[in-house]
């Protein structure tokens, strides 16, 4: 962009971005790409993260200069982004409440987006139109690989996982280094059941997967992290952008792509690689859309 800071009009919000031409990455993408990106995959990005608040990782130096986590809803925002309070209990800050931003429309992930919020996180829950905690719709499973072990095996246990949540499981890369997999859910515990399939595929699996997160059993295995399902904890957002060396992107694949990767770098995606992907693919993640 050639202006650094310009005023726009963003489906009749008005809003004031700033610093658009500073390096956010050391690849040297700028924050007005970053907002270029946000608002091209919006239509994708905002269903699935519409109606639960949101965490931010804020890098406002740029990746490598230093991020904070943000929960609470960033001071001065405008009156029309979305906050829900919610208890805050454990608060490392000795907050008993926060008031989280929500993320339901294009103008306010471009507002994030203008905050150098690089990374957006969300719970497996949503919240109501006017508040209240509904159950997890979602479950999700984390599957982190220890050195030197990649993304490769880790596609091999997705399979496996797959294989227990059924067909309409749906699988994503983390951005970084491991995969994602999420499927719908609609009754008890999910944090419970996945802690009792990583354990099952624990012992059927024991030199691939492992279930606990002791880092001396985790070299050259692939971590089932069932305790992303706490309702406490947040997991990246499909579609988001990762604080990484280059603008990699959390990016639903194909489960023929996760069958058959054999080279880490086969499923690492940038912003522009997931733009030409929703061309070619169209929204993988549509099918775990679900507004309450």
């Amino acid at each position: 962009m050639a202006a650094s800071s310009t005023t726009v009009t963003v489906d009749g919000r008005q809003l004031r971005l700033t610093n658009l031409d500073k390096p956010l990455f050391p690849d040297g993408f700028t924050k007005g790409e970053v907002i270029d990106y946000c608002t091209r995959v919006a239509p994708a990005m905002v269903p699935g993260i519409a109606g639960r608040p949101a965490t931010f990782v804020r890098f406002p130096n740029g990746v490598g200069h230093g991020s904070f986590f943000e929960k609470n809803a960033a001071k001065g925002r405008p009156d029309w982004v979305r906050t829900v309070r919610l208890p805050a209990p454990g608060s490392s800050k000795d907050r008993d409440e926060i008031d989280y931003a929500v993320v339901d429309d294009l103008p306010t992930l471009v507002w994030a987006a203008n905050l150098a919020a690089l990374e957006i996180h969300v719970p497996q829950w949503q919240v109501g139109p006017r508040g209240g905690v509904h159950d997890p719709d979602l479950v999700v499973v984390d599957l982190d690989p220890g050195s030197p072990a990649t993304i490769v095996e880790c596609c091999r246990v997705a399979v496996l996982v797959r294989d227990r949540l059924g067909d309409s499981a749906v699988a994503k890369t983390s951005g970084s280094k491991g995969l994602q997999l999420y499927a719908r859910w609609d009754g008890g515990d999910p944090r419970e059941a996945m802690h009792e399939l990583a354990r099952e595929l624990e012992r059927e699996h024991d030199d691939l997967v492992v279930s606990r997160m002791t880092k001396s059993l985790r070299p050259g295995k692939v971590l089932f992290d069932w305790s992303q399902n706490n309702v406490a904890k947040t997991t990246v957002a499909a579609y988001s952008l990762r604080g990484r060396e280059r603008p990699t992107v959390s990016t639903p694949v194909t489960w023929d792509e996760v069958e058959a990767c054999t080279d880490p770098h086969e499923l690492v995606f940038t912003a522009d690689d997931v733009l030409a992907r929703l061309d070619a693919h169209g929204d993988l993640f549509a099918p775990l859309r679900v507004r309450r």
